[in-house]
């Protein structure tokens, strides 16, 4: 199924498709006094496979379409406090989510097992889910008031741009032979896509969505459609792992502003920034280390043997220890626990063993005074899926090298809802 929405929704190659892993990864950012700064550089999706179109639901979070069980979901990142939750259940695949404005609800494209491509509005209060628009296969949208859409929709496997009002159902073509990246821009009352017409020269053009009139912006780099506005007017491109800012209003030509190279990251594709231009999202593909342990590693623990130590962080609202040993006797053992108001909340004894030519890392939880959670022959499981240099990636639990004196741990917590959120703990020595 993923390799069908690619051809819809990307327009690369199935054999390009089936070796992309992109992720999505945040930055800070700084644009005061014409400067343009990243800095504390991360990777929020942290996901194998298809992790894209990133959008900001306000300055506080992020949505994007990340990879679930095979499967293309939402996933709404908190910025705070670094969590994720899934919010979509349907048997189809989610893409492209954005903020339905003036509506606690999102917009996505939804892909059915079937092949039909519609695009829905999801409540976030209840679940519920309906299409927007049931005569448009719109692959990609965005918002130009809280009843009008601009999109480009696939017509003769070619995309066109419509402008559409969701509340009397009326859909007009405006232009043909588009790209991917309609855009509202900031401080006006107009939309920006790229024209496609010339197959060697792609433009960046204006639409306003109530006369139908367009205006030329300037060429995009080179077969690059891929673009955001910042709130002073000026447009961002990617190219490789070079990011480009072509200011429209100072300084109209194409200058190389950051490197994400340096960054490790390249084949940058999607861009997008916070309402109040101090973040970031990237999306793109992480650089192959030049390292002879490349690719997974065997699953010893000789190979892990770095999470032994004693670990310190802060997570729900309290204060974390863990203590690993080092490896001995086939396994590594661990205890953990929660300080909320200067009292224990809760305890966990944790093991990685060795078992089958594999590893496998089980825990059971306790209460400050020692009453266990599961029941006497009970453990909570997590089997290995792989290890890498700086990963080790059980089913549900991610350790992340961060360096010598510092790791990260993502843990898949279920909610009562039936909703994953992907809590973040942030580990130093």
């Amino acid at each position: 199924m993923k390799q069908f929405v690619l051809y819809l929704f990307l327009g690369f190659s199935i054999k390009a498709f089936s070796q992309s892993n992109t992720e999505v990864f945040l930055f800070d950012l700084n644009t005061q006094n014409g400067k343009f700064e990243l800095s504390n550089f991360k990777n929020i999706s942290l996901n194998e496979g298809y992790d894209n179109q990133p959008s900001f639901m306000d300055d506080n979070t992020i949505l994007y379409a990340g990879t679930r069980n095979g499967q293309t979901d939402v996933v709404k990142y908190n910025l705070t406090y670094g969590t994720k939750t899934w919010i979509c259940f349907t048997e189809g695949g989610e893409y492209s989510p954005l903020k339905i404005p003036n509506q606690d609800a999102i917009s996505a494209i939804r892909l059915d097992p079937d092949g039909k491509q519609l695009l829905y509005r999801y409540d976030l209060k209840n679940g519920e889910n309906k299409p927007l628009m049931d005569t448009l296969v719109v692959g990609y949208h965005t918002w130009f008031d809280k009843n009008t859409i601009v999109s480009s929709v696939l017509e003769n496997d070619n995309l066109a741009l419509y402008v559409s009002n969701v509340v009397d159902h009326k859909n007009k073509k405006m232009d043909e032979a588009i790209g991917r990246s309609p855009h509202k821009i900031p401080n006006t009352e107009l939309v920006s896509y790229i024209s496609k017409k010339m197959d060697s020269t792609w433009m960046i053009k204006s639409l306003n969505p109530l006369t139908g009139e367009t205006k030329l912006i300037t060429k995009t780099l080179p077969l690059i459609e891929d673009m955001c506005w910042l709130s002073n007017g000026s447009i961002l491109m990617a190219k490789d792992g070079i990011l480009f800012r072509y200011q429209t209003k100072t300084d109209p030509t194409w200058k190389e502003v950051a490197s994400l190279k340096n960054f490790g990251i390249n084949n940058i594709t999607r861009l997008t920034v916070s309402p109040d231009g101090k973040k970031m999202a990237i999306v793109g593909e992480l650089m192959k280390p030049q390292t002879t342990l490349e690719g997974p590693l065997s699953p010893r623990l000789e190979n892990i043997k770095w999470i032994a130590g004693n670990w310190k962080g802060e997570a729900f609202g309290g204060q974390t220890e863990e203590n690993w040993s080092e490896p001995s006797g086939g396994s590594m053992m661990a205890t953990f626990k929660l300080i909320n108001d200067g009292k224990v909340a809760f305890y966990e004894i944790e093991i990685i063993r060795e078992v089958e030519n594999s590893l496998i890392l089980q825990l059971k939880h306790f209460d400050s005074d020692l009453k266990g959670w599961e029941t006497k022959d009970e453990t909570v499981d997590f089997p290995l899926k792989e290890i890498t240099a700086n990963k080790v990636i059980f089913e549900g639990m991610t350790f992340e090298k961060v360096s010598d004196n510092e790791m990260n741990v993502y843990v898949d917590i279920h909610q009562k809802d039936g909703s994953i959120e992907t809590v973040k703990f942030n580990y130093k020595k």
